[in-house]
């Protein structure tokens, strides 16, 4: 392990799924706290949820937002068009 650099607790399905709906945007806000909270790279935190979303752990913790995160690429897609 590197000179000051704290080793973050493994993130679960559920802490992913409970961190999202404390934050549904991407917002500056929501970025700093998945630093400071998560110790993640915005993109690796975004990466992980989708995982979580799909995970029966994580569905089974908080169906409502791992549909919601399911579902996010689906509308992304449809808006750029």
């Amino acid at each position: 392990m590197s000179e000051g650099r704290e080793r973050m607790p493994l993130v679960t399905p559920a802490d992913l799924l409970a961190f999202e709906a404390r934050y549904p945007a991407h917002t500056p806000t929501k970025t700093q706290a998945i630093h400071r909270e998560l110790g993640l790279h915005p993109a690796r935190y975004y990466q992980k949820l989708r995982h979580a979303a799909e995970a029966s752990e994580g569905i089974a913790a908080d169906p409502i937002t791992a549909r919601r995160v399911r579902e996010r690429p689906a509308q992304a897609t449809r808006h750029a068009r």
